[in-house]
């Protein structure tokens, strides 16, 4: 049988341990489990079991294994602190069989993208980035197209597009919108992000670094790195479609109160193919995982042990090749996002 593992940790500290340790999750506030992840062991969270490809009848297996830090450690720690928990995860994976990691929301993010972590480990490694491009602009064009969007006449905008995964869904974009506006924060990596864009075949390319210039835009693709929402109601034009892939989200709770015209889908959901049971919620439908997970899946599925998505560059030509095989393999859009409607995977719920 296939395998893999999964690296996830704590995006919102108290929640996410009271999935694991209730009592604990009441009991401490947040600045103490913050202290205590630093001399927290890696954490063996589940068994996964009953992915089945709908093309080969394979089956696979997996583990999920939690880093203990949080986000806002993540950000702020030496990279080298960092890449020693990540790595102790990774070996509680090896020791459970596991022959592929999957890094998992800001695991993916420090340094240099997971080479050190592979390195370190002497296993495959994948940050998930492609497929996440792949499935978030796939989610985006399906239900503008379902809505009877003219895409060609459409303005989009990507925030975080100084970012990698931000740049490669700028890239994919660009050839089929009518006008691309870029935010990001750093003004060297949004001139690149423009380069690129327009050598992808984008007609007109605008760049900010205010958030404010999305409110022009029809379509917007959020993926920043923020540890807090960046998008407010006052960002966004009327009837926009937006595409919210950040972990945490990008989109401030106060768009779904105060904003009932837009649409926000919930970026990189996937449903995954056979009786899938990860053993954990991490706050998804049943049978659904995140598209960073979904691509060590699919590589597993795939007798693809090798690293995929790895450094600080997503390339488009392997965000088609992975999401033409999640394809192949029976992975999925949410049936509520591949109808137009968004309703049971919305960002904000």
């Amino acid at each position: 049988m296939e395998n893999f593992a999964f690296v996830i940790h704590p995006l919102r500290p108290k929640e996410d341990v009271a999935r694991q340790y209730p009592i604990l999750g009441r009991m401490l506030p947040a600045a103490l489990i913050r202290l205590l992840a630093r001399r927290w062991p890696p954490v063996l969270l589940s068994h996964v079991v009953g992915v089945r490809s709908l093309k080969t009848q394979k089956l696979a297996e997996g583990w999920l294994v939690a880093c203990p830090l949080t986000a806002v450690q993540m950000l702020r720690l030496p990279p080298q602190v960092v890449y020693d928990k990540v790595v102790q995860t990774g070996r509680l994976a090896q020791r459970q069989g596991a022959r592929i990691l999957g890094l998992g929301a800001f695991t993916s993010l420090v340094g240099d993208g997971g080479v050190t972590i592979a390195q370190r480990l002497n296993m495959p490694v994948t940050t998930g980035n492609s497929l996440t491009v792949g499935w978030a602009v796939e989610a985006l064009v399906e239900v503008a197209q379902t809505r009877g969007m003219a895409l060609g006449e459409a303005s989009a905008a990507v925030v975080g597009a100084s970012g990698s995964i931000g740049l490669a869904c700028a890239e994919m974009l660009a050839p089929m919108v009518e006008r691309l506006v870029l935010v990001g924060r750093q003004e060297i990596r949004l001139s690149q992000a423009r380069a690129q864009a327009e050598a992808a075949g984008a007609a007109e390319v605008r760049q900010s670094m205010e958030v404010d210039a999305v409110v022009e835009a029809d379509l917007v693709l959020s993926a920043t790195s923020s540890s807090r929402p960046v998008l407010y109601p006052r960002h966004l034009k009327r009837n926009a479609l937006v595409c919210d892939v950040a972990l945490p989200p990008d989109v401030a709770p106060a768009v779904k109160a105060e904003r009932k015209d837009v649409s926000v889908i919930r970026g990189g959901i996937v449903r995954v193919p056979g009786r899938v049971n990860f053993g954990f919620d991490f706050g998804l439908p049943a049978g659904h995982a995140y598209a960073c997970m979904a691509e060590v899946i699919v590589l597993a599925l795939e007798d693809r042990y090798e690293s995929f998505s790895l450094g600080q560059r997503v390339y488009t030509e392997q965000v088609r090749e992975i999401t033409q095989l999640a394809h192949k393999h029976g992975f999925r859009l949410p049936a509520a996002i591949a109808s137009g409607e968004g309703s049971d995977v919305k960002a904000l719920d």
